[in-house]
């Protein structure tokens, strides 16, 4: 694939030029992740969690958190996907060696890069395929966001690799529907969905999209009948066996994780995540106060505005918190009750706030945000007085943001081949962020990029051959 596209991305250019063309992207995008690596490495959070997994996984052959004495405590709140893939790290270059981890994920996003070129190439119109793959490279390769997650051992980088891989076969099968194609589709999407729950949608955006309006021609209808069955199965597998596994651990028919990400006989929260979801809009309640409870103080000093609907409220949860410091930072059933009762006035008294607007501005907030969070920047990145440079780059970030989901649209408007299964991926995943989230982080928007790369690239291209003379494209 990667000779087809140096030999493509070229138009009329010498063999050195066209490998030239493809290299340099390259090169830049491994500059970037490797100054990445260097000041945004870091282990801790989620990627403890995962680690802790793939170490039980090596040593015991057990899927559990080490508990008090060594004792070994199974859990289905993180898929197997990423725990596997870091256990496969540990036992090639070393126990815990999460450097060498993020070194592989490098290596998976830069082949992520090409895949999502030669997809560009693919669904471009022909005068522009060339263009738009040389274009799609560059954005893809010299995009900060996705760099950044390259040189932290979290899900995001592996997911973004099989959304490519997934693409370009996608693609391929189109034009080429044999079996070596749709088995990629396959361990692309199966393995998107064993990484993140939300990885599913993956399968339910494409999948149509591989075999609707396929000419009969180039495949029989009982083969690629054939060929639905075997592959649904194969992606179906993986998640049998772990349904099977937490019915027998832990009797629960449970296919991806609890929504609350707890394990059977946990504590669960639901009256707290209930109010949190009738104010909460923004990263830094996300930080502040959502990710310290329970286990932490929150002040009510920090709650935004909208977190009240009157004088009375506010000095309830006063003293709510009040109760919660003194129960030792526990969210007792009781307490819990309190904060679900109070939650249901607020969506009584303004339902549309609740189920349209907060959910639409906690996606906005996902997708339009500075996508700074693991970044040194202050979290009050807007109050120029505090920080002028940190407050210029955050706008910097926020502008390239704009600029990638801008060259997306206009992509989606050129109307290339799967544009309208790119568009579904893009529109289901902004309706489960919005009305699942209770807490945001524009991580969670990352999954678009993918498609953004490519169809930013086709936008490119067709920009660039419109300003081009006519005899400039032969």
């Amino acid at each position: 694939m990667g000779v087809r596209f140096l030999r493509q991305s070229g138009l009329g250019r010498p063999a050195l030029t066209r490998c030239a063309l493809a290299a340099l992207p390259l090169a830049a995008g491994l500059a970037l992740r490797l100054w990445m690596l260097k000041i945004v490495f870091e282990v801790a959070g989620d990627g403890l969690l995962y680690g802790a997994l793939a170490k039980n996984l090596l040593r015991h052959g057990r899927y559990a958190f080490t508990g008090t004495g060594g004792a070994l405590i199974p859990t289905l709140i993180r898929l197997p996907g990423y725990p596997l893939f870091l256990a496969l790290c540990f036992r090639l270059f070393g126990m815990e060696n999460y450097y060498a981890a993020c070194c592989v994920q490098i290596a998976l996003d830069l082949a992520g890069c090409l895949l999502l070129a030669d997809f560009a190439r693919r669904i471009a119109p022909p005068p522009i395929q060339g263009k738009a793959a040389l274009a799609a490279l560059w954005l893809a390769a010299l995009c900060p966001f996705t760099a950044s997650y390259a040189a932290l051992p979290l899900t995001e980088t592996p997911t973004l690799f099989t959304l490519a891989l997934g693409l370009w076969a996608m693609a391929r099968f189109r034009d080429d529907p044999g079996w070596t194609y749709a088995l990629c589709f396959t361990f692309a999407v199966c393995g998107c969905a064993l990484l993140r729950p939300d990885g599913a949608l993956a399968a339910v955006a494409f999948a149509p999209a591989l075999v609707m309006a396929l000419p009969p021609e180039k495949i029989a209808h009982a083969k690629l009948l054939r060929m639905a069955c075997a592959c649904a199965l194969l992606a179906l597998a993986p998640f049998a066996a772990w349904t099977v596994r937490n019915w027998k651990t832990f009797h629960v028919f449970e296919p991806l994780v609890p929504r609350l990400a707890n394990d059977p006989g946990e504590a669960a929260h639901p009256g707290w995540e209930k109010w949190v979801k009738t104010w909460c809009l923004d990263y830094i309640s996300t930080y502040q106060i959502y990710w310290n409870v329970p286990g932490s103080a929150f002040a009510v000093g920090d709650l935004p505005r909208r977190a009240f609907d009157s004088p009375a409220q506010q000095a309830e949860v006063a003293a709510l918190a009040n109760e919660y410091e003194d129960n030792g930072e526990d969210l007792s059933p009781g307490l819990d009750a309190r904060f679900a009762a109070l939650a249901g006035q607020r969506i009584s008294a303004h339902p549309l706030r609740y189920h349209l607007w907060l959910p639409l501005g906690r996606l906005a907030d996902m997708a339009l945000r500075p996508r700074v969070d693991n970044l040194p920047i202050d979290l009050d990145w807007w109050i120029y007085a505090h920080h002028h440079a940190e407050t210029e780059f955050s706008w910097a970030y926020a502008a390239l943001s704009a600029l990638y989901l801008a060259l997306g649209i206009a992509g989606l408007c050129l109307r290339p081949r799967f544009a309208w299964a790119l568009a579904a991926y893009i529109l289901l995943r902004a309706a489960v962020l919005a009305f699942t989230v209770a807490a945001p982080e524009t991580r969670y928007t990352l999954e678009w990029f993918p498609m953004l790369f490519a169809l930013g690239g086709v936008a490119v291209a067709a920009a660039a051959g419109m300003l081009m003379p006519r005899n400039s494209m032969s």
